[in-house]
């Protein structure tokens, strides 16, 4: 950041390409209404991110952490987010070395940092719960094998191997708004490779084709382990790069790097639209 710019307003992170803005109250007075954070994630007309970490909250609130899609919804957990966020936290010297525990509003996580000097994240997304295994899903005149899974927030997982960017694009927004799901849903292509590796194409509630998820990959290594496909440990492929999932005692532990991207200050006529 600039010299003479004082306090950043917000800091910028990637984990694989899914970025994110975090806004920390303490620092900020942001109020994240859904058009607030529509007018940050703008890529053409703010700062740009596939969705905001709103926190540390104070004494008083249910949650540490709250976590905001593009398109102004909240969303419950992300894998890539909580990283993010635990990554910031031990950036202000708020998580101490033996990891802190962090309540989203889809349930409680543990994050630590495993490696600083990677600037590598696990965290404990919790036990996997099904609804459905292996059923049919129609989508306009296809008919498609679906595991529906949470991971604290909905999945779809669609058994497709070869599926690519393309078939993301077409059949995510496709199944993201299916009367089945009146809450929509988080959907993934998943491609099994060996016992320890898969690969999935990415359409995610509220933010469109994505080059990485963590909650994603931990639907997906959970569904494909349930499938039979794969062992306890599991290396998710995306087009923005890797991630492991472990299964230890039924919760996926999800490990994988973070990358802090820039920091700074909302300008004045930005200030003003977001109510600063």
């Amino acid at each position: 950041m600039a010299d003479g710019m004082g306090v950043p307003d917000f800091r910028k992170y990637h984990g694989l390409g899914n970025d994110y803005i975090v806004i920390d109250p303490s620092v900020v007075g942001f109020e994240p209404t859904a058009e607030a954070v529509r007018a940050v994630c703008d890529r053409n007309y703010g700062a740009g991110s596939d969705g905001i970490l709103f926190g540390p909250l104070g004494a008083g609130s249910a949650v540490d952490l709250r976590i905001f899609n593009p398109d102004g919804s909240e969303a419950e957990k992300s894998g890539n987010g909580i990283r993010i966020f635990a990554w910031y936290l031990f950036e202000r010297g708020l998580l101490p070395p033996a990891g802190r525990r962090i309540e989203t509003i889809g349930g409680p996580t543990f994050a630590r940092v495993v490696d600083a000097a990677l600037r590598m994240i696990t965290v404990d997304m919790g036990e996997p719960s099904f609804l459905a295994v292996d059923r049919e899903l129609a989508v306009g005149p296809r008919t498609l094998r679906a595991t529906l899974v949470s991971i604290g927030n909905p999945h779809c997982v669609v058994l497709m191997p070869g599926a690519d960017a393309a078939a993301a694009r077409e059949l995510g927004p496709l199944i993201e708004i299916d009367p089945l799901f009146p809450r929509r849903i988080n959907v993934q292509f998943l491609e099994p490779l060996s016992r320890s590796r898969i690969r999935i194409e990415i359409w995610e509630r509220g933010a469109g084709y994505t080059l990485a998820s963590g909650s994603s990959s931990c639907a997906a290594a959970a569904a494909a382990r349930r499938l039979g496909l794969v062992d306890d440990s599991v290396t998710v492929e995306m087009p923005g790069g890797e991630l492991v999932v472990e299964f230890r005692d039924g919760h996926a532990w999800l490990t994988g790097p973070v990358e802090p991207v820039f920091e700074g200050r909302f300008s004045a006529p930005l200030r003003e639209r977001l109510g600063l």
